[in-house]
C-alpha cells in the first residue's frame, strides 16, 4: 500500500522501466538503446506508446535525425521522426506560431512517407489523426466522412478505421478522434465527444483502454463548468457516472498490464472512484499507480489549473481518503 505522506512524482514512462531508461540515454544524445528497445517492443499497442513517450521527449533536438543518418532504413527512426514532426506541428498550432502550416504540410508528408514504407504500423496513421484536429471547419474531404452511426459526428473516420485494422482498439487513436470532436465544437456543449466515447467503449473488448473515455469527457465537462470554483461538487457522485467509474474497473483494471498501461488512465480512473464515493476501489487504483502521479485530472480540482504542485496536492489529498476508508471501512 503506498504512503500516503508521500509525494508523487511524474514520469512519462510511468512503470515502463525500460523506457525510463531509455528516455534518459535519448535525452542525451545516445539512440542505441531506443532502436534495441522499439525492435523488441511485443506489440503496436505498446509500440504506439513508446513512440509517443519518446517523441515528445525529444521534439526540441535533432537526435531522431542524427539516428536516421546512421540508419536510414530503420523502421524505428522513421517513425519516430514522424512523431517528432507531428509533435512540433501541435505545439506550433498551440503557440500560434505563424509557421504552423509549413510544418503542418511537413508532418502530413512524413506520414505518408511512413504509410507507404511501413504499410502494416498504426503510428503514421494515429499521427494524421493526431493533425486533423488542425483543420478547423473540416475543409478537407478526408477529415468529414460520415460516421459509422447516425448519432456520431462526421470526421477523419476512414483514418480511424486503418489505425483501428492495425491494431484494434488503439488508445491514442481514439483519443486523438475524441480531441477532433472538441474542436469540432470550441465552446459548445459536448454531445458530440459523449456519444463518441460511449459508441467506443460500448463495442471495446474486456481489457481495452476505451472503456476510460467516458471518465475523460467527464473530466473535460467539469473544466468546462468551472471546475473547482463550484460550491456544491456533486459532477461525480450521480448514478451515471458511479456507473461508468466502475465499468472502467472491472472492465478496464481489472485486465490490464501496468507496465503497458497509461498513467493519465489510471489518474481518471483514481479519480472517477474517489469522486464517486468508491473508496474501497479507489485505493486499488491508488496502489497501482504509486510513487506516480499526473497532472490531470487532479489540476482541475485546483483553483490553479496547470499548477503542478498545486495537482500533486489534491491527488495526495485524495490518495489520504480513500486509503483512510480503506483501512477503516466503518
Amino acid at each position: 500500500m503506498p504512503n500516503p505522506s508521500g509525494r508523487p512524482v511524474y514520469h512519462p514512462a510511468g512503470h515502463d522501466e525500460q523506457l525510463r531508461a531509455v528516455l534518459q540515454d535519448l535525452k542525451a544524445g545516445r539512440w542505441v538503446s531506443t532502436r534495441n528497445l522499439l525492435d523488441s517492443t511485443p506489440d503496436w499497442g505498446l509500440w504506439t506508446q513508446r513512440t509517443q513517450i519518446l517523441a515528445a521527449a525529444v521534439a526540441g533536438s535533432d537526435v531522431i535525425k542524427a539516428w536516421q543518418a546512421e540508419e536510414p532504413h530503420s523502421a524505428a527512426a522513421s517513425v519516430l521522426h514522424t512523431r517528432v514532426l507531428v509533435e512540433r506541428t501541435l505545439r506550433a498550432h498551440r503557440a500560434g506560431h505563424r509557421h504552423t502550416n509549413e510544418l503542418w504540410r511537413e508532418a502530413a508528408a512524413a506520414c505518408g512517407s511512413a504509410i507507404d514504407a511501413f504499410p502494416e504500423d498504426p503510428v503514421p496513421w494515429v499521427c494524421l489523426l493526431a493533425l486533423a484536429q488542425l483543420d478547423k471547419g473540416q475543409r478537407w474531404d478526408e477529415h468529414r466522412v460520415p460516421a459509422p452511426e447516425p448519432m456520431l459526428f462526421p470526421g477523419p473516420w476512414h483514418l480511424l478505421a486503418e489505425a483501428d485494422k492495425r491494431d484494434p482498439g488503439n488508445r491514442e487513436a481514439y483519443h486523438r478522434m475524441l480531441q477532433f470532436a472538441y474542436t469540432r465544437r470550441p465552446g459548445g456543449p459536448l454531445t458530440e465527444a459523449v456519444n463518441f466515447a460511449h459508441w467506443a467503449s460500448g463495442s471495446a473488448y474486456a481489457g481495452s483502454a476505451l472503456h476510460v473515455l467516458p471518465l475523460y469527457v467527464r473530466v473535460e465537462r467539469y473544466r468546462k463548468d468551472g471546475g473547482a470554483e463550484h460550491a456544491l461538487d456533486l459532477h461525480w457522485i450521480g448514478e451515471d457516472a458511479t456507473r461508468s467509474a466502475l465499468r472502467a474497473l472491472h472492465l478496464w483494471f481489472e485486465h490490464a498490464l501496468p507496465a503497458a498501461t497509461s498513467l493519465l488512465d489510471l489518474s481518471h480512473l483514481a479519480h472517477a472512484l474517489w469522486g464517486a464515493h468508491q473508496f474501497q476501489d479507489a485505493t486499488r487504483v491508488f496502489e497501482a499507480l504509486d510513487p506516480f502521479y499526473t497532472v490531470a485530472p487532479w489540476t482541475y480540482r485546483t483553483r490553479s489549473p496547470g499548477d503542478a504542485d498545486a495537482a500533486a496536492e489534491a491527488f495526495m489529498q485524495a490518495r489520504t481518503r480513500c486509503l483512510s476508508a480503506a483501512r477503516d471501512p466503518g
